[in-house]
């Protein structure tokens, strides 16, 4: 009998210590933990206490809503389980050795507001499907190794105002779906095997106050609705092939204050900034 109630009072003991958040949620945090090797993290967690003590571990009415655990020496791949975190909305697992491809139930958790996975080693492409994260504020991806194409569902992330896809592998043409997102304030691309026309409806991200470009292998002419932008403070063009003199354009844009263009782009009159249609 004694024995029978001892085991009970474990239990009750061991339920009450877990008791803020459910155990689905518990169990997607320990297979985070035990996928990226959490006994080595610099910062690790005592899992025998409650997750509400657990570090970068943020609860909200019994729920996870934040995981922060940047700079953590996280080394792994991220597992799919991470995708029963339903009440998530910021995940921050930036400056860690993360490796592999994103798993393709990251694209359900969707109240995530931000997702911050750089500076990391993920590869392979952007989940297609990645639009339909439509609470999505933030989105930074940048020094990876992802591959591929830039997903058109982007489009459908109508809250974005960070998109950041910087230093990685990425090819193939901006998709004109990016004119859909009026509420974008950075778009920052450089560095990657990105090519074609800058689509001419880019003029309609009338929020949009960094452009950032450069080193890609964009070429034509710059569209004239660029000149729309009159909240860009920094706009990075160099290292492409973009044709035309540009030496006017930063005067059209009254807030600049970072403008990089290629030399022989900055040189006389400014002629035209729409001289060639747009890339299907």
């Amino acid at each position: 009998m004694k024995t029978i109630k001892l085991t009970l009072l474990c239990c009750l003991l061991s339920a009450f210590t877990f008791a803020d958040v459910s155990q689905s949620e518990k169990d997607a945090l320990l297979a985070l933990y035990n996928a990226t090797n959490g006994e080595s993290w610099k910062t690790s967690w005592d899992v025998n206490q409650p997750v509400s003590d657990w570090y970068g571990v943020t609860i909200e009415n019994d729920k996870v809503v934040s995981i922060s655990l940047s700079f953590n020496n996280l080394n792994g791949q991220l597992p799919s389980d991470i995708s029963n975190l339903k009440s998530l909305k910021h995940l921050n697992l930036s400056f860690n050795r993360l490796q592999g491809q994103l798993p393709k139930e990251l694209t359900g958790m969707t109240n995530l507001e931000e997702l911050k996975l750089f500076s990391n080693y993920f590869s392979g492409t952007i989940p297609s499907d990645i639009g339909n994260l439509t609470n999505l504020k933030v989105l930074e991806l940048y020094n990876n190794d992802f591959s591929g194409e830039i997903p058109s569902s982007l489009g459908s992330l109508l809250k974005l105002e960070i998109l950041i896809l910087s230093s990685n592998q990425l090819m193939g043409k901006l998709p004109a779906s990016i004119s859909n997102l009026r509420s974008l304030k950075v778009l920052s691309l450089f560095d990657n095997n990105l090519l074609g026309t800058v689509p001419s409806s880019i003029g309609q991200l009338a929020q949009l106050e960094e452009l950032v470009l450069s080193n890609n292998a964009f070429y034509g002419n710059l569209p004239g609705e660029l000149a729309q932008l009159s909240n860009l403070k920094t706009l990075l063009l160099s290292n492409n092939g973009f044709k035309g003199n540009y030496a006017s354009l930063k005067d059209k844009l009254p807030n600049i204050v970072d403008f990089d263009l290629d030399e022989v782009n900055l040189k006389g009159a400014l002629a035209t900034l729409d001289a060639e249609d747009d890339d299907d």
